[in-house]
């Protein structure tokens, strides 16, 4: 449908690709994987025609129909939700106007070979109408609207209204109803809570019939969507038959394929080089190592790629705590907003949070999750109940709040430096690479930062810190795949107290020990794993 065929681009002086190639077959779905600044995004907007190629061909199969939903949402106002999402189809409503037009004029009297010429095009009309949806396109903006969390009762709401987030999953939703043949998507389970998260992933395994190709953090959504992995790396693509879990492994077995065939030629290379080096004043060998001079000329040097380090930082060991960390006795809370109706959001919570216990707190989107961490972390007052925190418990929390209390002027150095005032420059330096922040990133502001950095810059605080109790919220937003899985090893090896909320199954499922649900206000405590919960519930993880 869709061929890249010997792409190379530049920006600057920043090579993306060079002789990169990639095709989008129909009815494939594709996951595009690499770090950041290797050019994932720059391959939409190639497919788009927001960017030319330097070099190379982009061919596109026939009237495809190319649906792109990026992190750049735009200006929206003026209009209701549905309205909005349905404008994504204004040729197809314009093509239902005109049906109504030739409708009014098919009821008036008119000549019998003007009445056959206006049936044949009404008949075409309406055949392009059904093939594009058209006749369900209403029904169909308002299921995938609700599929992404917006319900009926907010369809009318003005598109202004909505903070920038809900604008995301309408902008989402606009792509997702005009179902494309080849659907591009960046990032799209940004901003989604895990019902939405889920609704998108059933949606695209068994409802979008077209061609995808995407770009996401969420380790499982990549692993259930997509089978068949596209890694940019090194200026160039590697396609891998198979979801991302295979791509891993697949890559892990090619690098060390390729780094034994490196070593190899390394040492075949050296033997002819120090053969050459021996004989080459010699005349009886001159013919020999001019033979061998020509040979080595020949060889096509294997390269092995960069990589980026990864420092492990072994965190120091936290304070002891005493074994009972929070006690929790008929906890209430309501929220009081000045002329509007009181809204309680949970009550009668009582628990116990152990030492070292690892837990989730789950629920729907508005069951008070968030809530319920912030009197943990002693920013919000319950409105009735008694919060008892243990002895010797030194707390640490994050929220999506906790980036904008950052000093923008402040480098990432010297943020973490601030927060551990005895550390040495090598301990810091260490702390900043374990989270991703190695050589001349250390020197960037924060104010140069993206949404993912600021986070791991925050987290990189708070880890370094003598705390044995961290309350996290949704501490995975904005990271990308690998700042994730360094953020999941960190918390593994945290001999403390966690506990966290996070639409990410496949963090909850490697790190969590408990589960706590929040049910029409009330709490259920699950002694157990993610998957325990899961069990327990009757839902298995195509469902939460």
């Amino acid at each position: 449908m869709i061929h890249l065929t010997k792409i190379s681009k530049q920006h600057g002086s920043q090579i993306l690709f060079s002789n990169a190639s990639l095709q989008i077959l129909p009815g494939s779905r594709i996951g595009l994987v690499g770090a950041n600044g290797t050019g994932k995004t720059t391959i939409f907007r190639l497919i788009t025609g927001e960017e030319e190629a330097d070099d190379g061909e982009i061919s596109y199969a026939k009237k495809i129909k190319t649906g792109y939903f990026s992190q750049d949402v735009g200006d929206m106002s003026g209009e209701s939700a549905l309205s909005e999402v349905m404008s994504a189809a204004d040729d197809v409503m314009h093509l239902g106007e005109k049906m109504k037009v030739m409708e009014a004029a098919m009821a008036e009297p008119m000549a019998d070979a003007a009445m056959e010429t206006l049936l044949e095009e009404y008949g075409e009309a309406a055949e392009e109408f059904e093939n594009r949806g058209g006749y369900d396109l209403e029904s169909r903006a308002q299921a995938v609207l609700t599929g992404l969390g917006i319900g009926p009762a907010d369809y009318t709401r003005p598109v202004e209204s909505f903070s920038g987030g809900w604008k995301m999953r309408i902008a989402l939703a606009k792509i997702l109803t005009i179902c494309p043949d080849v659907l591009l998507l960046d990032e799209p389970t940004n901003h989604l809570d895990m019902e939405s998260i889920i609704w998108l992933e059933n949606w695209l395994i068994n409802d979008f019939k077209g061609a995808l190709l995407m770009t996401c953090h969420d380790h499982d959504f990549m692993n259930r969507v997509a089978s068949r992995t596209i890694e940019v790396a090194n200026h160039t693509t590697t396609t891998y038959g198979g979801n991302y879990d295979f791509y891993i492994q697949e890559r892990e077995t090619r690098m060390k394929q390729l780094v034994a065939s490196h070593r190899r030629q390394q040492e075949m290379l050296a033997k002819e080089e120090n053969f050459i080096a021996r004989f080459k004043a010699r005349v009886s060998h001159a013919a020999q190592v001019q033979s061998r001079i020509k040979k080595l000329e020949k060889i096509e040097r294997i390269e092995l790629p960069e990589h980026q380090q990864v420092i492990r930082f072994e965190f120091s060991e936290p304070p002891r705590s005493g074994d009972d960390v929070v006690f929790l006795e008929n906890l209430a809370k309501t929220w009081e907003t000045p002329g509007r109706e009181s809204r309680t959001v949970f009550s009668d919570i009582s628990g116990l949070i152990n030492r070292q216990n690892k837990i989730a707190v789950v629920g729907v989107n508005g069951a008070g999750k968030s809530t319920f961490l912030k009197i943990l972390a002693g920013k919000t007052d319950p409105t009735s109940g008694i919060v008892k925190i243990g002895a010797s418990v030194n707390l640490g929390y994050f929220s999506q709040h906790s980036m904008d209390i950052l000093d923008p002027e402040k480098t990432v150095f010297e943020t973490v430096q601030e927060t551990l005032p005895l550390a040495g420059i090598g301990v810091i330096r260490n702390l900043c690479a374990a989270f991703l922040f190695s050589g001349d990133d250390v020197d960037k502001k924060i104010a140069q930062l993206s949404g993912g950095e600021k986070s791991r810059v925050v987290l990189a605080t708070l880890l370094g810190q003598p705390v044995n109790f961290l309350v996290l919220d949704e501490p995975t937003n904005h990271l990308d795949i690998q700042s994730r899985e360094v953020l999941l090893n960190a918390l593994k090896q945290f001999a403390g107290t966690i506990v966290l909320v996070s639409h990410d199954r496949h963090f909850l499922r490697c790190l969590v020990d408990r589960v706590f649900e929040i049910d029409q206000g009330k709490m259920i405590v699950y002694k157990g794993d993610y998957e325990y919960y899961l069990s327990k519930t009757g839902r298995d993880h195509r469902q939460i």
